[in-house]
């Protein structure tokens, strides 16, 4: 989950002005003026294809950024119109792999293990008071929690990521929810307008306050708009 000092690369989601060169050299300059990081293009959106020009149009790339197909008829890019990204497609997708990987958890997680404290709540103690608790410790006693532990030591079909324990006790409705607004918008999002639009902290409501924002702002643009996907580390 995103933090103040990410554990995992990041993805920041670039809009693009009307008119404005849409191209990856030009979504870096964004990231880099507003973050002050290099980035690297994300191939995380499905592309959409008509359904009777479709066996046509996958063969080409125009409108699209870092596009690669991938098995069959399925295209990936980092990025492109609107229009031609599918991200109802990656939202469903994502919400349903994350259902999966809740009712997994539920049952080897949930149902053996007491609920833990999560890691906001060690969060919150540090920034409290910092030379009484390092951050170095305040990871160290989430993580030998035994429900941790146990997230830890799975070693099924999923993997649980012990940072997002606060979306999975709050419910597999919330837990997907969360995941299919990340598919859209991944951790940060620049506006058309070039605001740098983020969770206000690394609580799970607000990060879901910021989803909700951003979805909105991104279903407020044409088809015509541009998008691309930027990693970061």
């Amino acid at each position: 989950m995103p933090k103040p000092t990410p554990l995992t690369d990041q993805v920041v989601t670039v809009c693009f002005a009307p008119g404005e060169d849409a191209d990856w050299f030009s979504a870096c300059e964004k990231v880099d003026d507003l973050l002050n990081v290099n980035g690297t293009p994300a191939r995380r959106y499905h592309v959409r294809h008509r359904r009777f020009i479709g066996w046509l149009t996958r063969f080409f790339g125009y409108y699209l950024l870092d596009a690669v197909r991938t098995f069959g008829a399925h295209t990936m890019a980092a990025g492109g119109r609107k229009g031609r990204l599918d991200l109802n497609g990656g939202a469903v997708k994502a919400a349903n792999d994350a259902r999966l990987r809740w009712h997994a958890w539920n049952q080897h997680i949930n149902n053996t293990t007491r609920p833990a404290r999560t890691w906001e709540d060690f969060q919150a103690l540090h920034h409290a008071d910092p030379a009484k608790l390092s951050l170095a410790e305040a990871r160290r006693r989430f993580e030998q929690q035994p429900r941790i532990l146990a997230m830890l030591a799975y070693a099924g079909a999923h993997t649980f990521d012990p940072y997002e324990l606060a979306a999975y006790q709050a419910g597999e409705a919330t837990y997907a929810g969360l995941h299919w607004r990340i598919a859209i918008v991944g951790d940060l999002l620049i506006t058309a307008e070039g605001k740098l639009l983020k969770p206000a902290s690394d609580s799970l409501a607000d990060r879901l306050r910021f989803f909700n924002k951003a979805i909105k702002y991104l279903r407020s643009l044409k088809s015509s708009a541009h998008l691309c996907a930027v990693t970061i580390a």
